[in-house]
């Protein structure tokens, strides 16, 4: 790149970083620039400009450490992959009108400008996005296996009683863990009635239902019953639209009701205790 070009987005870095912040304030779409805290804001726009202009005399291209670093940070304040590509966008349209507004970029230079430009600008982009992509899906894997491992354990509340709360998404690979600590906490706790609690599971449709039915099936083979809780009005409407068949085990709206259901199954209830005056 020209060195007057060069010279004038270092000289001008902190006026086109401002003028970027604005920008990209009026982006009403993404949260970030509107509701973080604002010396938040500064230090990572300060950090996304240095990383912008980190090639720009660099023989050896993007700094992939750098670029890295900054991914990190973004995924975790929530930036989508289009608001990355339009804060690359947006600073080098600001970057272009500021110098052209100060006479470093002209009619004479222009053409030279926009071809060494997609020497500066594109390898950034690319290597923003891939060091994004690789940092989304490692975060994603990471909240995949805490999230299996939060929701998979059979907890025993009372003598025989156990209860399962199931959290998020089931899919094939977390019914199989399911499935496994279930029949293992049945067999060890000696579980003669298992709750499966369903009320953190945003959606039930025929495939987390054909999983609960076989769950049920596995646990009767054990020895012991299973009751489904936590059935929502708006699941129950939908497993009878899918016309899904859960009449080969008990169900209850709330874990609270399931656990009554449950102490009459293994002869017990809950009584409650007359306080007595002491004098």
């Amino acid at each position: 790149m020209p060195n007057e070009i060069v010279e004038g987005l270092k000289t001008y870095k902190e006026e086109i970083m401002k003028a970027w912040m604005e920008r990209m304030k009026e982006t009403e779409e993404e949260h970030f620039f509107h509701y973080m805290p604002e010396h938040l804001i500064e230090k990572t726009s300060r950090e996304f400009t240095d990383l912008m202009l980190s090639n720009i005399e660099s023989s050896t291209g993007v700094d992939v450490d750098k670029s890295i670093d900054f991914a990190s940070k973004i995924v975790h304040f929530g930036w989508s992959i289009k608001f990355v590509n339009k804060a690359v966008d947006s600073f080098s349209t600001v970057s272009f009108e500021f110098l052209e507004k100060e006479g470093i970029i002209h009619a004479g230079n222009l053409r030279t400008f926009f071809d060494l430009f997609m020497n500066w600008i594109e390898p950034l982009r690319e290597s923003i996005i891939d060091s994004y992509s690789a940092e989304w899906e490692r975060t994603v894997n990471l909240q995949r296996v805490a999230l299996q491992e939060l929701s998979a354990s059979l907890i025993p509340v009372f003598d025989k009683i156990s209860v399962m709360p199931l959290v998020g998404t089931i899919d094939t690979e977390r019914a199989k863990l399911i499935m496994e600590n279930l029949l293992e906490g049945v067999v060890e706790q000696r579980a003669e009635v298992v709750l499966l609690d369903i009320t953190g599971v945003p959606v039930v449709d025929t495939m987390v239902a054909h999983h609960l039915i076989q769950a049920a099936d596995a646990v009767r083979l054990v020895g012991s019953q299973c009751l489904l809780v936590g059935i929502r009005p708006e699941i129950a409407q939908t497993l009878v639209t899918l016309g899904v068949d859960l009449s080969e085990f008990m169900t209850t709206s709330t874990l609270q009701r399931g656990m009554k259901e449950a102490l009459q199954m293994t002869n017990r209830k809950v009584v409650e205790v007359e306080k007595h005056d002491e004098r």
